[in-house]
């Protein structure tokens, strides 16, 4: 999506006593650590940041993430720790915080420690580690674009359609769930909570909105061409994946085959991080909407819920809207804890108020605007009640050549209102 050129006039006059209603009442630990004075990091002129001087990041680190989340009984537009105290989530979030992507083969590393000192240099709590299902190709790029590394191995025999050994879908590859695992410690040390996304409907859908340059699919490890198991995710041979992310009936008893896998694979990161405070599960980023869709979300959500149920901790698990054609109605009624709405007007940052308690509300750009968002979005999101993340691009790959520029100037402003 385009980045909007909307400039919200709202007015955040009443702020000040919302504020202090949340600080008071219920003790909110933001962004910024609750009861820190209001200074702002200045501006990255390099991914080399500093910590400020006022930053209590550390002190954070140590009280923040006591114990899983829970909906707080008091005012359930919020999330709460073990010791009662209500966590604000606010945060910054970007593609490729998890798996390595570029143009090469093998693409080149994420520097992680480094997104971790931007965060805290932005006093952000929150984001969402992304992951991609696919190993090869994006739906908006010509060009080949490579991802590593995949939660499944690749033994053969025979070749998948990237010319390397076929995928085992009934063997993890280590090393992803490794690195997911040390990346979710390092950012619980920092005081920072971390949502681990499980699938992604820009891995499946060909096309995905307008978006129809290269296929995703024709890397995916569910392609039948792509593994050695028999697993077909494409049943009706359209080029795209989608079903994947769809089922027909909640009923465990017609469930698709793949659906094992996939289930296999969630059981497989709940294992992983368990144990982690810091964790928030999210189902999948955009997948394309209808009640198929919402059926295989309501699944996974309850799969989790199932699991977790007899191990040492549970934690909160979102639903975000469908795209294209989701609804917020579908988010309202799924079993979730929280979730990411759009907005019904289309592409813009103006929506009706929703966090009215029957969830918590995360409220991200990238389900509003895609790339995009200024500080009257932030405060306005705020004082109705909704946790805040931020798509940010940061300094990634541009699927056209060359990387996004990490100080722009909106950018910038916005990460520093997010943090203050």
């Amino acid at each position: 999506m385009k980045r909007s050129e909307t400039v919200m006039k709202t007015s955040i006059a009443g702020a000040g006593p919302i504020v202090v209603f949340l600080i008071v009442i219920f003790s909110v630990a933001g962004c910024h650590g609750a009861g820190q004075a209001s200074s702002r990091p200045p501006a990255v002129t390099d991914l080399t940041t500093q910590r400020s001087s006022t930053d209590l990041s550390t002190q954070a680190a140590t009280t923040l993430t006591d114990g899983p989340l829970r909906v707080s009984s008091v005012n359930p537009r919020y999330f709460t720790a073990e010791s009662g105290r209500a966590v604000y989530l606010c945060g910054s979030h970007t593609w490729f915080n998890l798996q390595d992507m570029g143009p090469s083969d093998p693409p080149p590393a994420f520097d992680y420690d480094q997104w971790l000192d931007f965060l805290e240099a932005y006093h952000l709590n929150f984001f969402r580690l992304w992951t991609w299902e696919q190993t090869k190709g994006f739906v908006n790029a010509k060009e080949a674009f490579y991802l590593a590394p995949s939660p499944y191995q690749r033994t053969g025999p025979g070749a998948a359609l990237d010319g390397k050994p076929k995928f085992d879908l009934t063997k993890f590859d280590q090393t992803y769930f490794d690195r997911l695992r040390e990346r979710v410690i390092a950012a619980g040390e920092r005081g920072i909570y971390v949502s681990v996304m499980l699938f992604n409907g820009w891995s499946v859908s060909y096309p995905k909105g307008e978006d129809d340059v290269t296929n995703p699919w024709l890397g995916h490890p569910f392609n039948a061409r792509n593994n050695i198991n028999g697993v077909d995710g494409d049943p009706d041979g359209d080029g795209s994946g989608d079903e994947t992310q769809r089922l027909s009936s909640p009923d465990p008893a017609v469930l698709p085959a793949y659906t094992a896998y996939q289930e296999a694979y969630v059981k497989k990161v709940i294992d992983t991080v368990n144990d982690l405070d810091n964790v928030l599960f999210e189902i999948a980023n955009e997948s394309n909407g209808g009640s198929g869709t919402v059926n295989w979300q309501y699944h996974m959500i309850d799969l989790i819920h199932e699991y977790e149920k007899n191990k040492p901790k549970q934690h909160p698990v979102g639903m975000t809207v469908p795209w294209p054609d989701g609804d917020n109605s579908q988010l309202l009624s799924s079993p979730a804890e929280w979730i990411s709405p759009n907005s019904p007007y289309g592409v813009s940052l103006d929506y009706p108020p929703i966090a009215d308690g029957r969830k918590v509300v995360v409220t991200d750009t990238d389900h509003l605007v895609g790339i995009g968002g200024n500080r009257a979005w932030a405060w306005k999101g705020f004082t109705q009640g909704e946790n805040l993340l931020f798509m940010d691009s940061y300094d990634t790959f541009l699927p056209g050549g060359g990387r996004h520029d990490v100080n722009d100037p909106d950018d910038v402003n916005l990460r520093q209102n997010l943090g203050y």
